[in-house]
């Protein structure tokens, strides 16, 4: 697959997708192009972007500190003032060049800058080529809550290049994999069953593009996620929350977003066999899949009390309660689903085992 129709723009796979992009610049003769890289991604994927389109040694380079701690309102305030000091007016187009907090990140400054201009992803980590590259969400979080304030506009076009890849250490890695492995488990039952017969380091493009393709189909039904598109966020609600209690807590280690959610699935596995009768075999054969590549997080009971206070600001809750997305089988996933504590209480007790 060289590339995918998604909603109002393409995602192109591999070297055509440079080809594309120098193609569309020049048909839309932009006022000024901007290329916003994270001082990682500058040094390690710059390189490989020069390689493949020269041209964009022409772009006004912006730069930001690489990290979820850093996907924050303050961290676009310079990058705005970057865009005004350097003269970009409403015919000027951001492209971003990074992992899931530099395209989340650069997106919203696009879409915030003088009301919106024109923006493209390049994403370089597995993560955000499988997740951020499709569904055009776009925000910041607000202290350590994931995600509270964004937009949701597409970009122009998405680029997804494996060479990039190689630029990633092991943890990263296997943290997009995560996503991947959720992608079959909400629809596609023999694409997990494939997953989780291989290592992390063996994917390739094929399997990238899969993942693209199945949240795309949940995109297009779904853009703004009234409904349909919740599906996307299993093992988000628990994981989202683990994620932002390790991201500040003192003397703990910060998880990285496909280890919370690698948690938070095998929790919100065990939840659906509760409330919606995924079977116990089903449920023990996604924790023992996720515990092929992803350590256990060790929970104290005021960690976990922690957590499922943090659940209350998901984005899926309405009402004040607390909505999740859970399997009812491998493959089919289902939304709006609520749970008792007692339940909650249970599926710590399973993980742990």
């Amino acid at each position: 697959m060289e590339s995918l129709r998604s909603d109002a723009h393409d995602v192109f796979f591999g070297s055509n997708g440079f080809q594309e992009l120098s193609a569309f610049l020049e048909k839309k003769g932009y006022s000024k192009v901007f290329l916003l890289t994270d001082t990682n991604t500058r040094r390690d994927c710059l390189p490989v972007l020069l390689e493949h389109l020269p041209e964009a040694a022409t772009w006004e380079l912006l730069e930001m500190a690489p990290g979820e701690s850093n996907k924050q309102v303050s961290a676009c305030i310079p990058l705005w003032q970057a865009l005004s000091d350097k003269g970009a007016d409403r015919k000027s187009i951001l492209i971003s060049l990074g992992g899931g907090v530099v395209t989340d990140l650069g997106g919203f400054v696009a879409c915030t800058y003088q009301r919106g201009i024109d923006f493209i992803n390049i994403p370089t980590s597995l993560l955000a080529m499988v997740d951020a590259s499709v569904g055009g969400k776009t925000g910041v979080d607000l202290g350590s809550l994931k995600n509270q304030v964004g937009i949701i506009r597409q970009p122009e076009m998405v680029l997804v290049h494996s060479q990039f890849l190689k630029t990633l250490e092991k943890r990263e890695l296997y943290s997009g994999f995560a996503e991947m492995l959720k992608h079959g488990l909400i629809q596609d039952q023999g694409y997990w069953e494939n997953l989780i017969t291989r290592k992390p380091e063996d994917i390739g493009i094929a399997d990238i593009a899969h993942s693209v393709q199945i949240k795309n189909q949940v995109v297009i039904q779904d853009p703004t996620e009234k409904g349909l598109r919740k599906i996307l966020n299993f093992g988000h609600t628990l994981g989202h929350a683990i994620e932002s209690y390790f991201l500040t807590a003192e003397n703990l280690p910060t998880l990285l977003h496909g280890e919370a959610i690698a948690a938070g699935m095998i929790l919100e596995a065990h939840l659906a066999t509760k409330v919606c009768q995924l079977p116990s075999e089903a449920c023990d054969q996604i924790k023992n899949g996720f515990n092929q590549y992803f350590e256990k997080v060790a929970f104290e009971p005021e960690q976990i009390t922690a957590i499922k206070s943090l659940m209350s600001h998901d984005k899926k809750n309405a009402f004040g309660t607390v909505k999740f997305a859970l399997l009812e089988t491998i493959g089919g996933a289902t939304y709006n689903c609520e749970v008792s504590d007692s339940q909650l209480d249970a599926a710590f007790e399973y993980y742990k085992v």
